[in-house]
């Protein structure tokens, strides 16, 4: 079942990539001689129009061929060519595929919080002994009804509010059993590590979660902003690990490949429609913002020269575009070695998956 899910995600990433590149050619203009899902030897195709639609063999990328799009290629109707087209055409077809991922993530995080997703109630299940929470009074099934005066719907909250202020008294509204009190309690800080692996500090009371939780639904024009949050939070995120990879404060063994992806998929399946739908938005945003950087091959390289295009007025000379390519191959090939060489370790060492055994 792993493969059949895997096979679904990347056909759905790849389709919504390409189709911001299909839709932005036909709206300037652009002649599409080729839209393609997976790369090699056609499966099946169909030619309508201009464009032979085609399903190939090898299913781990895509690609829309543009008239007049490849060095040294020439077009007869420049009116239809892409390479004729001026800078800023050029740049909205290359550009649309990556927002596409983008989009398409935003759309699936709106259906996750219109759907519904399981959040902790702010149950106390477990108080750790000599602790500030013990010492103050907090006993197991305490509810968290408001700290500071703010509201608390769920345990993330509670815990966000409290590791952001060691070493600060607050004071907690409790609801128990149906009677309401107050209780002052001051977070010691404590040293721990964020997701990258860095020392920071944050405050801590010694409290534990129940198993409590609740579907948290949202309406339609409420989860549109979540969806936003959200998407952009994660990007965020994606471009960060980047400069940390690059920084060495994150190891190179993050770094995944399809067979990470296609075990992924699956397991995140196992786990339901929102787990599989989030899984699917993540990776529709790193393939957004991986297409983005400024490395020759991907979009964000051919985004980069027709800014240069645009400063200077001018083409790059198809000979520079040509051995700047080659070493984008060079590189992304590289890429996918060590991404492979990980997936592999992984196959061997299932703790080392990022969403365990």
């Amino acid at each position: 079942m792993s493969f059949i899910y895997a096979i679904i995600l990347f056909g759905f990433l790849i389709f919504i990539h390409e189709l911001g590149h299909f839709l932005a050619a036909k709206l300037s203009g652009v002649k599409v001689l080729k839209f393609s899902i997976g790369f090699g030897p056609r499966i099946i195709g169909k030619k309508i129009g201009d464009t032979e639609y085609l399903l190939s063999a090898v299913p781990l990328g895509g690609y829309v061929k543009m008239y007049g799009e490849d060095v040294g290629e020439e077009a007869i109707d420049k009116k239809r060519s892409f390479k004729h087209q001026p800078v800023h055409k050029k740049m909205f077809i290359v550009l649309a595929g990556p927002l596409f991922n983008i989009f398409a993530a935003i759309f699936l995080f709106w259906v996750i919080f219109v759907y519904g997703v399981p959040v902790l109630k702010p149950f106390i299940g477990e108080v750790i002994e000599n602790s500030p929470a013990y010492t103050a009074g907090l006993k197991k099934g305490d509810k968290v009804i408001a700290i500071n005066g703010q509201e608390i719907t769920n345990w993330f909250e509670m815990a966000q509010f409290i590791q952001q202020n060691p070493n600060k008294t607050i004071n907690f509204k409790i609801d128990r059993n149906g009677q309401i009190i107050q209780i002052a309690i001051m977070p010691q800080e404590k040293e721990t590590k964020n997701i990258f692996g860095e020392k920071i500090f944050v405050g801590q009371i010694g409290i534990k979660p129940s198993d409590e939780v609740y579907i948290k639904k949202e309406d339609p024009l409420t989860a549109i902003n979540k969806s936003f949050e959200k998407c952009y939070e994660i990007v965020e995120l994606t471009y960060l690990t980047i400069v940390k990879i690059f920084q060495r404060v994150v190891s190179t063994d993050v770094i995944g490949g399809p067979i990470l992806i296609f075990q992924a998929a699956g397991k995140t399946a196992e786990q339901g429609l929102i787990s599989f739908l989030s899984f699917a938005a993540i990776i529709s945003i790193n393939l957004g913002v991986l297409n983005l950087l400024p490395i020759p091959v991907l979009d964000g390289g051919h985004i980069l020269f027709f800014m240069i295009e645009g400063i200077r007025r001018k083409p790059l000379s198809e000979k520079f575009i040509t051995i700047s390519q080659k070493i984008g191959i060079v590189f992304l090939i590289t890429l996918m070695m060590l991404a492979f060489y990980n997936d592999i370790l992984r196959l061997f060492n299932p703790e080392k998956m990022p969403f365990g055994k």
